[in-house]
């Protein structure tokens, strides 16, 4: 099938997907807030629904952009870690592992108190606590070097090279009790009583063995390091939660022999990201890097710099499709924050989307809206619920004027519901094809 030559620009709005909210009346964030740019493209479009993966799946982002990129992550993805290094510039060799990690505040039980630290942890001073135990080599008597590597805020990347000729395994499972390995993507889950894991290997191998052994030996050390830290004494001064344990997931391998964007789809690519991750998805899929960074202080001249990347990446002569992923909706989702959230989506349609759209010739662009997976400000956290979805071009012939991007009009679209792999097939070939 012969694809269209117009030029496609999908945007990933991070968890964007909501459930109504008693502090907006019973909307969504989405629904609430007051989004005229997106009301008049949703005028001109059509509208459905996602599962970012499948069905029944809460995915991380790095799972949901994979299958909005047309990919299948509990299949093909190489790790939550793998992305993340890549996204940093942390070199990886064959018989390396690396992981995602969370610093959190936890008790002297292994309770989780806070798995994001009160999401105050400055990546200044994450940044001193990754060289501190990075520095302590703390597996060096196992024959393993671990790197640490922090990322932004409180996120970050262990990189575990072996040195005596060993090998090691990516097929274990993770610390941390918040996600769970589901082939090789990871699924976000709500634990009733969280707790540190120990990390346990998933197939009956000597490498996976050493493996969860080592990952739990660094587990115990890192957390003596990080108690004795200035940064945490600081903290403890300060009265803020402190940063006394590492937990990890979503381990992975160097990437081996999965299609870029271009041999899989046959157009070329571009990506303006913001996180690690996302960025690192963007360079093993080899799309164009864009990459901006998260936003400062003055997050209205971050998303018109945004839009602006957008224009000029969808202005360039080779660059058939453009990917962009802003972060914002998430952040107010996980703190449960759903006036703030309603904020963020109206600050982006006026300031990302505005500036976006005008003077666009949509006749020959399409623009795609959706999300990475939903983060339901009551929930606090990802859940499985399917997220908007808005593609410009043939519109119904009589649009109501009541037709908005939200949860509630996606549901009555003419699109219907579909898997996140089957968006870049339909948006090249205005057919829905199946891939499930």
């Amino acid at each position: 099938m012969e694809a269209n030559d117009r030029r496609i620009i999908l945007v990933v709005l991070d968890g964007l997907g909501d459930l109504p909210h008693p502090a907006l009346g019973g909307k969504t964030p989405l629904e609430a807030a007051v989004t005229p740019h997106l009301d008049r493209l949703a005028q001109d479009s059509r509208l459905g629904l996602l599962y970012p993966v499948r069905k029944g799946v809460a995915p991380e982002s790095d799972a949901g952009v994979l299958g909005l990129l047309g990919y299948d992550p509990e299949a093909e993805s190489p790790g939550r870690g793998v992305l993340e290094a890549m996204g940093i510039g942390l070199d990886l060799a064959p018989g390396d592992v690396a992981l995602r990690f969370n610093f959190a505040t936890a008790d002297s039980g292994g309770r989780i108190i806070d798995q994001r630290v009160g999401r105050n942890l400055s990546t200044a001073e994450a940044t001193a606590l990754a060289d501190a135990v990075s520095k302590a080599d703390l597996l060096h008597d196992l024959g393993i070097q671990a790197t640490v590597r922090a990322t932004v805020g409180h996120r970050g990347v262990l990189r575990l090279r072996p040195l005596d000729g060993g090998a090691l395994s990516a097929d274990v499972t993770n610390s941390d009790p918040f996600y769970l390995r589901a082939g090789r993507a990871g699924h976000a889950v709500k634990p009733k009583e969280p707790r540190v894991l120990e990390v346990a290997p998933q197939t009956n191998t000597p490498a996976a063995l050493r493996t969860a052994q080592a990952l739990n030996r660094f587990s115990e050390r890192a957390t003596d390091i990080l108690l004795s830290h200035p940064v945490n004494g600081a903290r403890v001064l300060r009265g803020v939660l402190v940063a006394n344990r590492l937990i990890v997931r979503d381990a992975g391998n160097v990437a081996q022999g999965l299609p870029g964007f271009q041999a899989r789809h046959g157009i070329s690519g571009a990506a303006i990201t913001e996180m690690p991750v996302e960025r690192g998805i963007a360079l093993l899929l080899g799309l164009s890097d864009r990459f901006v960074g998260p936003m400062g202080a003055d997050v209205p001249l971050a998303l018109r710099d945004r839009a602006e990347a957008v224009r000029t990446a969808a202005g360039t002569p080779d660059i058939r499709f453009v990917y962009v992923h802003l972060k914002g909706p998430d952040v107010p989702g996980h703190d449960g924050e759903a006036q703030r959230k309603r904020e963020i989506i109206e600050e982006i349609d006026a300031h990302f989307f505005g500036p976006l759209l005008k003077g666009f010739d949509l006749t020959s662009i399409t623009i795609a809206i959706t999300a990475d997976h939903s983060t339901p400000c009551i929930l606090k956290g990802h859940s499985d619920d399917p997220v908007p979805l808005l593609v410009t071009g043939n519109p119904p012939p009589t649009a109501h004027p009541s037709v908005r991007y939200t949860e509630a009009c996606a549901r009555e679209g003419t699109l219907g519901v579909h898997r996140g792999v089957e968006i870049i097939p339909f948006l090249l070939h205005g057919v829905w094809k199946n891939l499930a």
